[in-house]
């Protein structure tokens, strides 16, 4: 695809396609009421007056586009490797430093806070981005100014900020968490079962290796975790056999490969250059590794990456429509489901925040107002009262 496609959709929606890059889905996220649909892979829109045009607008490449300066480019990317940032933050970083380049001009030394608290207030006024996406974009300027150029930022007044929403986690309850693991197979329901059970993210399920997997403790350990932060979390009893048959399976996928000059996987850091024979190794393997091999752009290696997320996410979500589940739960769900459940069965929270790797208690907190609510929280005085008339 080469260009921006728009066509009818369901009801009211219409769907939109375009060629992927970090700022067009930026772009795409100022739209509000806009979906993206995982297993037909395109976002929708709502079907209203003027929206082809917008859309056109929006994605419309203008005439006098600003570049950004190949030696900004450089120290950006530089910088980011040079703080271990990851590759998707990265990303993230320099797709706003673009988007900030060709609204306020390519000579970003020369500019300061007022050019970036005009940036950000457009954001919120403008473009009705929300407000984490509003953050993303104040950090990602911070870091261009800051780290990459190294000129001081001070306060950055009169910025418009995007008003942040109170949201409720949706959970899954036991009974409806078993019903979609039972419609799911293979890998797939092996990361999910431990994405339930140990309260994994889905990134950090997928990047699992063999050497992490702790049994005679019945614990993992999730390493560079969100905020590169190492933890240890619960291996469920019950799920040991069916990841110990797996593991057998994928070691011997990993002596085939062996054989045929394969077998090598990405380490993190240096890693590979300290201990060179390291790639190859059992203990670094995937728990869940793809079922084809890549070739390295920087080494020109053939290797084998992990399992990709999206392949559980589309097998997730088959199984929950399956399940006959209206609610919109995501892989992602399944965590939240753990700690609700958790909490539910009486551990305390300081506990299940170190199992979540949480750095603030109060973000665990969020599950007990989980718990405050529906049926299991109050009771409503009307099943107090006896109908007089037949419902």
């Amino acid at each position: 695809m080469d260009s921006l496609e728009i066509s009818p959709g369901e009801t009211g929606r219409l769907i939109v396609r375009f060629p992927y890059s970090a700022d067009a889905v930026l772009k795409i996220k100022t739209i509000p009421g806009r979906r993206w649909h995982l297993a037909e892979k395109h976002w929708t829109v709502p079907d209203e007056p003027g929206m082809p045009a917008l859309l056109q607008s929006l994605f419309a490449e203008p005439s006098g586009e600003r570049p950004v300066p190949q030696t900004l480019w450089d120290k950006l990317h530089g910088a980011a490797r040079a703080r271990h940032l990851s590759p998707r933050t990265e990303e993230a970083y320099a797709a706003w430093t673009r988007r900030f380049v060709q609204q306020a001009g390519p000579d970003v030394e020369r500019l300061g806070e007022a050019e970036i608290g005009r940036f950000l207030s457009g954001l919120a006024t403008d473009a009705h981005v929300s407000a984490s996406t509003q953050n993303q974009a104040l950090h990602a300027l911070l870091f261009l100014y800051q780290d990459v150029l190294g000129k001081e930022i001070r306060r950055i007044e009169g910025v418009v900020r995007a008003k942040e929403p109170t949201r409720l986690p949706v959970v899954l309850s036991r009974e409806e968490v078993g019903r979609v693991l039972s419609l799911m197979s293979g890998p797939p329901r092996l990361m999910a079962m431990l994405l339930y059970g140990s309260g994994l993210r889905l990134l950090e399920c997928c990047q699992l290796r063999v050497k992490d997997v702790d049994w005679s403790q019945h614990q993992l350990v999730v390493r560079a975790g969100k905020g590169n932060k190492d933890r240890y979390t619960t291996l469920p009893t019950a799920i040991q056999e069916p990841l110990q048959r797996h593991l057998e399976s994928v070691k011997k996928q990993h002596e085939e490969d062996l054989k045929m000059g394969l077998g090598r996987v990405a380490l993190p850091g240096a890693l590979d250059r300290k201990y060179p024979n390291a790639p190859m190794e059992w203990g670094w393997q995937w728990v869940f590794p793809a079922t084809s091999h890549y070739t390295d752009s920087a080494t020109s290696e053939r290797r084998r990456h992990h399992l990709h997320e999206s392949v559980l996410q589309k097998a997730f979500k088959l199984a929950r429509i399956k399940a006959g589940i209206a609610k919109p739960a995501s892989c992602h769900t399944l965590r939240h489901s753990f700690a609700t459940h958790l909490l539910e069965g009486g551990y305390d929270i300081r506990t299940i925040q170190e199992l979540l790797g949480h750095k603030d208690v109060s973000t665990t907190q969020i599950y007990t107002h989980v718990l405050n609510r529906g049926a299991n929280g109050v009771r409503s005085p009307f099943d107090h009262v006896a109908p007089t008339t037949p419902i």
